[in-house]
């Protein structure tokens, strides 16, 4: 037997961790560790948000650590420079992680690999229920359309029960001998990483939260009992509590996908489901397709898959309406309650995001990529497939995405979604007195009226800058 290092990163969990249990078969004593990384996609791009949710996911994890004998080491560096000095004051023999699929992480594996190629790196799936070369058409090249992607992935779950097979957390897991703990130099607290922002406004962002591997199965197991199976009525209004909020929990490896799929298929197979059950599981598997994107297409983190968009006539000087979206001040009430709820919990309804993404590409005139980088910088869940997909979505230059001369009215989607302006009154409480045939669009209120209200006026008229839009399409419309 031997000393082996878990090298932990988006797999912050004890259960369906495979790397952490072939360490725990294979070698005598386990080295728990997380490095943060300055050079790394996964940690030095993570937006205030995500950072401070990294802090207690950690934090929670090492508990569950110390629970089994172990403890989590955390170490702050380039990952190779770390790895070499660890492995040298440990003696480890044997070296294990979970794999991640953004380009810059696969690039720098593959060079740890060849570096520490005498410890038998041992990789593993832990983020996915496929792997992004299995889910792929017969001619070998990625889908671009999600239906027939859904379609394959649920031949696959029919075909083999194997995809879904996850595992408990380790009861005891062997620490490293005293001896050699104590040779062991460049460890950090959690505090000296410092993911938690000088000023104190996290501390009201994670009140709405509960953070790590025991609270993500106790959230799943509250949404299946209660919600999912009106998940495919509820999941578009954002007043209700109608969807899993498991994203961030997702995207930091708290819960697993398979984990989720499997606890909800434990007494029916996707054909017995029932519709809300169907439609969560399809929302499973949009994660995975969002994976295999960013994995075929890696150029698509900040450029549009649909080459066209690369000449489109982006507005300028955007700065003043950037910011005012940003802050939600835009006098729309359904764009401004979203970006409120950004700002105040790190997360917004999925809903509201194709409404505020919408607008802020289309209205106003705003490259996605800005939008992209505002929501990665403010989102407790900021997955980079996720949202990069998402906003390539919404400007129409993705993958299976809404044609661009699809224009969200966001009164309209306010009037649908938020009929009777709940969600809108709580974020946006000065407009709180407004009737409900006037709370998605206060401008047609009286003058009188709205001098009332400390609310400012549209940023643009929505009919015109829609045709605005537009024609700022038809330039590129054709073209190759």
């Amino acid at each position: 037997m031997s000393t082996g290092i878990v090298w932990f990163r988006q797999d912050l969990r004890l259960a369906d961790n495979p790397a952490l249990r072939a360490a725990c078969k294979e070698c005598s004593e386990v080295i728990c560790l997380f490095i943060d990384d300055p050079l790394a996609q996964t940690v030095s791009q993570l937006g205030e948000a995500s950072r401070v949710w990294l802090h207690h996911s950690l934090d929670a994890l090492d508990l569950e650590l110390k629970k089994r004998g172990n403890q989590l080491h955390l170490m702050q560096g380039d990952s190779a420079q770390v790895l070499k000095q660890l492995i040298n004051e440990s003696g480890a023999e044997r070296l294990y992680w979970n794999r991640c699929y953004d380009p810059q992480t696969i690039e720098r594996d593959k060079r740890i690999k060849v570096q520490f190629a005498t410890l038998q790196p041992s990789t593993f799936n832990a983020m996915l229920i496929f792997e992004p070369w299995q889910n792929i058409k017969a001619d070998g090249t990625p889908y671009r359309v999600y239906t027939p992607f859904w379609r394959a992935a649920e031949s696959l779950l029919n075909s083999s029960l194997d995809y879904l097979i996850t595992s408990t957390a380790p009861r005891q897991i062997a620490p490293l001998s005293r001896s050699r703990q104590s040779k062991l130099k460049g460890l950090k607290s959690l505090d000296e990483l410092a993911l938690l922002p000088e000023r104190d406004w996290h501390q009201t962002m994670m009140s709405h939260w509960k953070v790590g591997e025991s609270a993500a199965s106790r959230q799943l197991g509250r949404f299946i009992k209660n919600y999912v199976t009106r998940y495919d009525s509820a999941r578009d209004q954002p007043a209700s509590n109608g969807t899993s909020r498991l994203s961030a929990s997702l995207h930091f490896g708290e819960i697993s996908p398979r984990q989720i799929l499997s606890r909800l298929l434990k007494k029916h197979s996707l054909s017995e489901l029932e519709s809300g059950e169907l439609v969560f599981a399809k929302e499973i598997i949009w994660r995975e397709f969002a994976y295999s994107l960013l994995f075929h297409f890696p150029h698509t983190i900040d450029q549009p898959l649909d080459r066209r968009f690369i000449r489109f006539p982006w507005a300028k000087n955007t700065d003043a309406p950037l910011r005012a979206w940003q802050l939600g001040q835009t006098g729309v009430p359904i764009v401004d309650a979203g970006m409120r709820e950004l700002y105040a919990t790190g997360w917004m309804h999925n809903r509201v995001r194709m409404i505020v993404a919408s607008y802020l590409i289309k209205n106003l005139l705003i490259p996605w990529q800005m939008g992209e980088q505002w929501f990665r910088h403010t989102l407790v869940d900021a997955d980079l497939a996720s949202n990069v997909m998402g906003w390539q979505w919404s400007a129409g230059s993705g993958a299976d995405a809404a044609p661009f001369f699809r224009v969200f009215n966001p009164v309209l989607q306010g009037e649908k979604f938020d009929k009777q302006g709940s969600y809108v009154r709580q974020w946006v409480p000065e407009i709180a007195s407004v009737p409900d045939k006037f709370i998605h669009k206060p401008w047609e209120l009286s003058t009188s009226e709205r001098s009332q209200l400390d609310y400012p006026e549209p940023l643009v008229d929505l009919k015109v800058s829609r045709v605005r839009a537009l024609e700022a399409f038809a330039t590129i419309k054709g073209t190759n």
